[in-house]
């Protein structure tokens, strides 16, 4: 194994990138588990650990072993690793850039992140039953919404939430006039420890 105990001093390499996000991403899209990773890279399981919980950051001789067990390189999991850390405001007045924006719905986070977040406006009927694999959270920030979820009726007025685990089958409807609902949920493309 290599040295792996590299998490830096407080006050230490301040400005080291955060790469944790984007080596977890990419061992996720690789479908392996922390101990194939360790066991390719050489480096321990609770190190790797800490590297994606941005605990420790990697010297470039670690990162280096990281990326060639991820099968890609350092610069490519560096560069992921700075647009992971975004900043971005979605004004409510830029409208849907959603090709069908006459569905009421708007999106609340542009890209692709581990968040995924939806407003609908209006008499949104969901129709078909939904399946989400990640959980979700639903708030109504104004008017009503019936919610079937696992065969059961629910009614929620505004300021109500309903979490929904993964997997649940539900549909939803806003059963009034001027009714804004908060999708709030994990990315579909991401997948969840549970």
């Amino acid at each position: 194994m290599h040295d792996d105990k590299e998490t830096p001093r407080p006050g230490d390499d301040k400005d080291a990138p955060r790469v944790g996000a984007a080596v977890r991403r990419r061992r996720r899209a690789l479908s392996l588990t922390l101990a194939a990773v360790a066991e390719r890279s050489g480096l321990s399981v609770p190190f790797l650990s800490q590297v994606e919980n941005e605990r420790a950051r990697p010297s470039a001789r670690s990162l280096e072993c990281i990326a060639e067990a991820l099968k890609t390189t350092a610069p490519e999991l560096l560069d992921a690793a700075d647009t992971a850390r975004t900043v971005d405001v979605v004004r409510a007045d830029a409208g849907s850039r959603d090709p069908a924006a006459d569905s009421g719905a708007r999106p609340l986070v542009r890209g692709e992140h581990q968040l995924h977040a939806e407003e609908f406006t209006g008499e949104h009927d969901a129709g078909r039953e939904l399946v989400l694999r990640n959980d979700a959270l639903l708030y109504v920030a104004d008017g009503t919404v019936e919610v079937e979820a696992e065969g059961r009726a629910y009614r929620l007025e505004r300021g109500d939430t309903m979490h929904l685990s993964g997997g649940v089958r539900h549909r939803w409807r806003a059963s009034a006039p001027d009714t804004r609902l908060l999708v709030v949920a994990v990315a579909p493309h991401m997948e969840t420890g549970r």
